[in-house]
């Protein structure tokens, strides 16, 4: 019982920690190219979704600016504009799924992220920074999961998985309940359904709340 409740504090402890580094160092170039791979994944979320829906994948384009689009006609619109701030979110719970998982090899899964980071970047992404991040990016996964332990490979599979699922719930309220004038995904979707902007941020944000309160509440439990 006593080993029981030690491993929870270290897991409060932990999470306190990662969340407060995190809030620190979030407008610093620590963070910037987590929350560029974010961005990467919101689009691909679009992309994939397209791709599910009968529409094809034209291009993907990212800025330095943490901005980025997905051209990708056809498909169901609906799901297709839903997928971006969704995705991510659900990109975040298999990352940290796979990060809190005995059965799965860290390394494994680090060296996959990144082989796939490099396949889509090569197949997809049509701006010069969107080139040079995506394959910089993938490479370095590539030789952490080669170079360093699975317990380090863990914390990084831990590290990209709650950032997405944080970013995702920051993305939405800044680009959607702060500034709803944006053309975002959501100001799309109002224009597409008559739903206002405002109620497409509401309902995507509660999403991502309740996801990532589950999340937190099962790893706590398995902690």
């Amino acid at each position: 019982m006593a080993g029981n409740t030690e491993r929870k504090l270290r897991f409060l402890a932990g999470f306190s920690i990662y969340f407060a580094a995190l809030w620190f160092f979030w407008d610093t170039p620590i963070a910037y190219p987590l929350k560029i791979f974010v961005v990467l994944l919101h689009e691909v979320s679009h992309g994939v979704v397209a791709l599910a829906t009968g529409g094809s994948i034209q291009a993907i384009v990212l800025n330095p600016y943490e901005g980025g689009a997905c051209l990708c006609p056809g498909g169901n619109a609906l799901l297709t504009l839903s997928a971006g701030y969704l995705g991510s979110l659900g990109w975040g719970v298999l990352l940290s799924a796979a990060a809190w998982s005995k059965r799965i090899r860290a390394n494994f899964m680090v060296g996959f992220l990144g082989g796939l980071v490099v396949a889509i970047t090569a197949l997809y992404v049509r701006s010069l920074f969107g080139i040079l991040f995506g394959v910089a990016f993938g490479m370095s996964l590539l030789w952490i999961s080669r170079a360093f332990s699975d317990g380090l490979n863990r914390s990084i599979l831990l590290t990209l998985g709650m950032t997405s699922t944080l970013y995702a719930i920051l993305d939405i309220k800044s680009d959607v309940l702060d500034r709803p004038h944006l053309r975002s995904d959501a100001r799309m979707l109002s224009e597409l359904t008559g739903i206002p902007t405002l109620t497409w941020g509401v309902i995507w944000i509660s999403v991502a709340l309740v996801v990532t309160a589950f999340v937190f509440r099962r790893a706590y439990r398995k902690a």
